[in-house]
Order: C-alpha cells, then sequence, then structure tokens
C-alpha cells in the first residue's frame, strides 16, 4: 500500500509504541487528527473574517470603547496570523505523510516517536534534536 492511500480508520484506535512505526493505520490517524485540526482552524478564521465584515467600521461613540473594541480586535488578527502559519505547518505534515517521511526527524532520520507526534503533530525534529537545536539558538543569540 503506498503513502497515500491510506485505510480508513476504526473509531477506538490509538497509535501505541507496540505496534509497527508509522504503520498504515498510524499515519490515517495522524492524517486524520491534521485534518481535524486543519479545519478546525479555518472555521474559526472564518467566523473572525465574518465577525469583523459584519462589524464595519468602528462605530462605538465613547472613546474608551473603541479602544477596547480596538485592542480585541488587534488581538484576535495577531492570533489569527499565527494560526495562519500554523495551517502552513499542518500542510507540510500533510505533504510528509502523502510521501512517506512523517515521523522521521528531518535532522536525524529517526523516529520521532508517538507520544510526541500525538502531542505535537507537526513535529518535524525527536524531542532530543529539538532541545540540542533550542540549546543552539540560546547560546548563539547571547553572542
Amino acid at each position: 500500500m503506498s503513502s497515500n492511500t491510506l485505510p480508513l480508520l476504526p473509531a477506538d484506535y490509538r497509535p501505541s509504541e507496540d505496534e509497527e512505526y508509522m504503520n498504515p493505520l498510524m499515519r490515517a490517524f495522524f492524517r486524520q487528527k491534521l485534518l481535524l485540526w486543519r479545519t478546525e482552524l479555518l472555521r474559526e478564521s472564518s467566523e473572525t473574517l465574518n465577525s469583523l465584515h459584519e462589524d464595519g467600521g468602528l462605530q462605538e461613540p465613547d472613546i474608551a470603547d473603541r479602544a477596547t473594541l480596538e485592542t480585541d480586535r488587534a488581538l484576535e488578527l495577531r492570533t489569527r496570523d499565527r494560526e495562519r502559519k500554523l495551517i502552513s505547518k499542518i500542510d507540510a505534515a500533510l505533504q510528509r505523510i502523502h510521501d512517506g517521511e512523517y515521523g522521521y526527524c528531518e535532522e536525524t532520520g529517526e523516529p520521532i516517536g508517538v507520544r510526541r507526534l500525538e502531542a505535537r503533530p507537526i513535529a518535524t525534529m525527536s524531542l532530543e534534536a529539538q532541545e540540542r537545536h533550542e540549546r543552539m539558538e540560546r547560546t548563539h543569540r547571547d553572542d
């Protein structure tokens, strides 16, 4: 079975460390998890756009109310921008599933691990490689 033909996922399936790493069922599980996450982010983004469109201009006559509304809007837009970046990481993870590269550290080629991927399905590095990367960043930032 090729990596882009994934099996149907049983409703009660949970990946475990005891099964073959990145078998078709496991890849299907993470693909579904990523797609659901992506759908939710897009739904929230659409709601924000609709809300901004419906509100039109800032109509609050009171300057304090208008300032609060502007602050809320700015925060909402920053959140959506972070989510937009997250969607591109989700898309990259979906592409790695399609290419058969998902679940393996981009630095070492070692398995990232089921528990780490469940916690952060867009992870591209093993925990050890990520920690090494962050230590290097801190060291170079202090220079």
